[in-house]
């Protein structure tokens, strides 16, 4: 009977295997999320950071400095049809909130697109953007700095809607003066204009979605 145990006591006294290592997380999302509460609904935001950080600075600060509170959605691009769907947003009060133009980022630079949902910001001449941006509705590639017969610059994508779109739409279905605004803006001035009542930062989304803005690598060319 000793001799029988011998064995079952030497196979007790070898060390556990080591438990298998579990697998890598992913890395932490730490781009920042900013939800912009408007009188129709509340709009989640994701902002490139790392990949527009100059853009993405400016908007931060305006949401920091709580500058961003009253701001307004005031244009609806309904009169140029589905293709070219985009909602606009800024300063229209006080000009002394605004922060000096930021330097233009374009999307030859940052890797982003215009895509549908992407956050970009307005601007007259690259170099002069200050607090208006607009939400994309739909694909306008032709504000890719890299489109063809643009103007080489573009408009300058840091972020995009990760919630909220149902709202977005909302303010893009939303009235509009038929005679307010100058030039292509005749005829998409919201009446009233929708209040951003405050914007503040907020935690990543517990699965948000992956989103369009970072564009996708090319495929590698076949080997010859």
């Amino acid at each position: 009977m000793f001799t029988m145990l011998l064995p079952l006591l030497a196979l007790a006294a070898q060390p556990a295997a080591a438990a298998a290592d579990p697998p890598p997380s992913a890395a932490p999302d730490t781009r920042p999320y900013v939800a912009l509460d408007t009188d129709l609904g509340t709009i989640t935001l994701r902002l490139e950071d790392k990949r527009a950080p100059i853009t993405a600075k400016n908007f931060l600060r305006y949401v920091d400095s709580k500058r961003m509170d009253g701001f307004v959605f005031y244009r609806s691009t309904r009169s140029w049809g589905p293709a070219s769907k985009l909602i606009q947003a800024g300063n229209r009060g006080n000009a002394a909130n605004n922060f000096p133009p930021i330097a233009h980022e374009p999307t030859t630079e940052t890797g982003l697109t215009n895509c549908d949902g992407a956050l970009s910001m307005a601007r007259l001449n690259p170099g002069d953007a200050t607090t208006d941006f607009f939400l994309l509705l739909s694909d306008i590639k032709g504000f890719d700095a890299d489109a063809q017969g643009g103007d080489g610059a573009g408009f300058a994508v840091f972020g995009e809607i990760v919630g909220g779109r149902e709202v977005a739409e909302k303010i893009y279905a939303a009235p509009v003066s038929p005679t307010a605004g100058d030039g292509p803006m005749q005829g998409q001035i919201l009446d009233p204009m929708v209040t951003i009542r405050t914007a503040r930062r907020v935690p990543a989304p517990a699965n948000p979605p992956q989103g369009c803005v970072v564009k996708a690598a090319s495929p590698a060319a076949p080997a010859q």
